[in-house]
């Protein structure tokens, strides 16, 4: 099995009150809607070039910069969360059932494959900080660690940061509507408007200290 270090971005993508939701349905019909979930995840992931790592549970795990690295990697992952967030929510079977919350940093991770299958075991504290940011989201959120707003530059809006706390780190997070991409026509910058989404993701940038 050969290893390779990597600069990456990681996509972490969990539906919230799963639990309770496979209380109250039956396990055919939660099958389905988290068959749906997952489908919907690898089109889009598939769609900004990145990688779907693995599902766990009703988490979904995406790599940007595996096995083919862009410079825009980091641009790319947060493309892939806010489309995700739109279509999920927007999607008659999973909108009002299956709220999704998503976390999302950029750093360096071993890259261990599996020439008998093609896939890749990715390690480092890079996935475990997105795994954490994710976990602390709140539904249709979308925390983008400083280091993936930095990568992605002038393209999203983020704001500045502010304290978040994380297991085992220490952040600054600051809650925003959705990130509005620039579109350029002529030479002048405008936004698209998301004042008619009923309910828009909304994002954080957080920055991680080793504190």
């Amino acid at each position: 099995m050969s290893e390779e270090r990597r600069l990456v971005t990681v996509l972490f993508a969990d539906v919230v009150g799963s639990t309770a939701l496979g209380e109250s349905l039956d396990p055919e019909d939660l099958r389905r809607l988290l068959s749906r979930f997952y489908e919907t995840a690898r089109q889009v992931v598939d769609s900004h070039s990145g990688t779907l790592e693995k599902f766990i549970g009703d988490a979904a795990m995406a790599i940007f910069g595996l096995p083919q690295a862009h410079d825009d990697d980091a641009r790319r992952a947060i493309a892939a969360a806010l489309e995700l967030c739109e279509r999920i929510r927007d999607d008659p079977a999973l909108g009002d059932r299956l709220p999704i919350r998503v976390g999302i940093n950029s750093g360096e991770v071993v890259a261990s494959r599996d020439p008998a299958h093609q896939d890749f075991i990715i390690t480092g504290d890079a996935v475990n900080i997105a795994a954490r940011l994710q976990q602390a989201a709140d539904p249709w959120q979308i925390l983008v660690s400083a280091r993936t707003a930095s990568a992605a530059g002038a393209t999203y809006d983020l704001g500045p940061p502010q304290d978040l706390e994380l297991k085992g780190k220490t952040c600054w997070a600051a809650p925003r509507r959705r990130p509005r991409e620039h579109r350029w026509s002529a030479g002048t910058q405008t936004w698209p408007s998301s004042t008619s989404l009923p309910v828009a993701p909304s994002t954080s940038v957080v920055r991680t200290s080793s504190a």
